[in-house]
Parts: C-alpha cells; sequence; structure tokens
C-alpha cells in the first residue's frame, strides 16, 4: 500500500553506491575507522588513510598490511591539498573542530563526506548491514540509533533462509546463461526472459537453487526455457540427490550388515561358552 503523502519526508535514499576503482579517503584509522575502511574494500575501492601510527587500531594495522588497495599516511590531516582527486571523505577522529573543517571543505568541492559521530555533517550514513556473498542488507536509523539498528540487523539475520548467497550467486549465473542463449534488451524477448526467471525464483526453494551446476543449469534452460515451463526442482535437481543417496546407502549398507552379523556370532558363541 502506498503511504499518504503526509507520511513522506524524514527519511534517506537508500542506495547501493558503486565505488569499484573510485578513490575513498578515510582520516582516521581507530576502531570506527576499521569498520568503514571494511565497508568500502567490499565494495572494490582504492583506498587512502591518513592518521598517526599510534592511533591505529589493530584491524586498520592489518589492512594497511594486506594486499589490498591502500596507501597509508602516517599524518594529520595536512588541508585542502589532501582532498585532491577524492570521489568519497570518510572521517572518524575524536577532533569535532577539525572534522567540521574537513566537512565544510568536501562540501566546497562537492565531495561527499560522512564525519563519524556528527550527523549534521554527513551526506550519507552508514546503516547496519547483512552480507552473505552477493546479498547486502542495510538497516538505517538515519543516524538516530546505530545500537537500535544493530539489534534489529541481528533479529532479520536470524530470519533468512539458509544458503541464500549461494543461491543468488546460482541465479546470477542461470541469469546470464538465459542472456546468451536469448539475447536482447526489452523487447517481448526481455520481458519473456524476466518473467521466467520470476517464476524459477517463486517456483523453486532456495536450497534447491544454492544446488545448481553448469549441467543442471543447461537442463533447466534446455527443458523449461524452450518449452516456456519451469521444470519442477526435483526433476532437475532432486535426481542427482536421489542417485547420491542410492549410492550412500548401498555403501553403508553392507557394513551394517556385516556389523550387526559379527555381533550376532559373537553373541551365539559367548553363550554357547557360558553354558
Amino acid at each position: 500500500m502506498a503511504p499518504e503523502t503526509s507520511e513522506l519526508g524524514g527519511g534517506s535514499l537508500l542506495l547501493a553506491w558503486q565505488l569499484k576503482n573510485k578513490h575513498v579517503l578515510i582520516v582516521g584509522g581507530g576502531d570506527v575507522a576499521s569498520g568503514r575502511i571494511e565497508s568500502v574494500l567490499v565494495a572494490d575501492a582504492r583506498i587512502t588513510i591518513i592518521c598517526p601510527s599510534q592511533g591505529l587500531h589493530p584491524l586498520t594495522k592489518r589492512f594497511i598490511n594486506s594486499t589490498h588497495p591502500i596507501t597509508y599516511h602516517d599524518r594529520v590531516f595536512a588541508g585542502p591539498e589532501d582532498l585532491a582527486g577524492a570521489d568519497m571523505v570518510l572521517t572518524a577522529i575524536d577532533d569535532v573542530a577539525q572534522s567540521r573543517v574537513i566537512c565544510s571543505l568536501c562540501r566546497d568541492l562537492k565531495i561527499p563526506v560522512n564525519v563519524a559521530d556528527i550527523p549534521d555533517s554527513c551526506d550519507f550514513y552508514f546503516g547496519s548491514q547483512i552480507r552473505d556473498g552477493p546479498l547486502q542488507i542495510m538497516i538505517s536509523t538515519n543516524g538516530q540509533s546505530p545500537k537500535l539498528a544493530n539489534i534489529i540487523r541481528k533479529r532479520i539475520e536470524k530470519s533468512l533462509p539458509d544458503h541464500a548467497g549461494d543461491a543468488i550467486n546460482k541465479v546470477g549465473e542461470l541469469r546470464s546463461k538465459l542472456k546468451e542463449r536469448a539475447p536482447g534488451v526489452g523487447g517481448e524477448v526481455g520481458k519473456r526472459r524476466m518473467r521466467w526467471m520470476i517464476d524459477v525464483c517463486t517456483s523453486w526453494e532456495m536450497d534447491d537453487l544454492a544446488l545448481l551446476d553448469e549441467e543442471m543449469m543447461k537442463r533447466l534452460l534446455d527443458d523449461g526455457w524452450e518449452t516456456n515451463s519451469v521444470p519442477r526442482p526435483d526433476d532437475v535437481v532432486g535426481r542427482r540427490r536421489r542417485t547420491s543417496g542410492v549410492l550412500m546407502t548401498s555403501s553403508v549398507i553392507p557394513y551394517v550388515v556385516g556389523f550387526v552379523t559379527g555381533a550376532a556370532c559373537a553373541g551365539i558363541l559367548l553363550f554357547a561358552r557360558r553354558r
């Protein structure tokens, strides 16, 4: 149901910001900064860290000494020249006055900036995040209560199905293979692709999607897409499951039978001796 117009406002525009190969400047290297660094590395950004070495958190040190694309300067923020070439700036230092100066400089240069713990100096916020492979979920309180965001995140995380990240990866591969088989942007082919992928995702359980491999995807496309239908998971995935189960059972049964027979024989001999 669409919200009433009177209910609009007071929120943020939640986006998935593409930072791959973009330059992010992080001023500070403590506990909060280490979390910022991790979040930005997930997005495949290039990072410059400015912070005196005595203020580095152990995790920040590990990041700096890793193979990630990080440039480190062992000093304090020097001024506008440090902002050259930056696509985003994050500050996580205890100096409120200096943080506001950096924020002002960034806004003069139209560089998006986030100042830790000072909401009115943030062009965007870091929410509490859930990540499972390509799956990312952010819970934001618009800077009001990071702790409550973390509590809500944990509750949502417990409710997520197992193997969600694996299923998303496999569905992405299937979608790419479908585009190769039925290329084209928009039009009837594009609409049909979208409808078929929706049907697959709604008809199959998450665990079944996570089991898809090359052979199963080909079977699904051959038996499903080409006939404009969606095969049951058992027809594509379950057959291999059942085969694996039969093989396992057939390999285990002889050992079980042998053990039971041996135990029975030993019991009979022991009973005979006692008599």
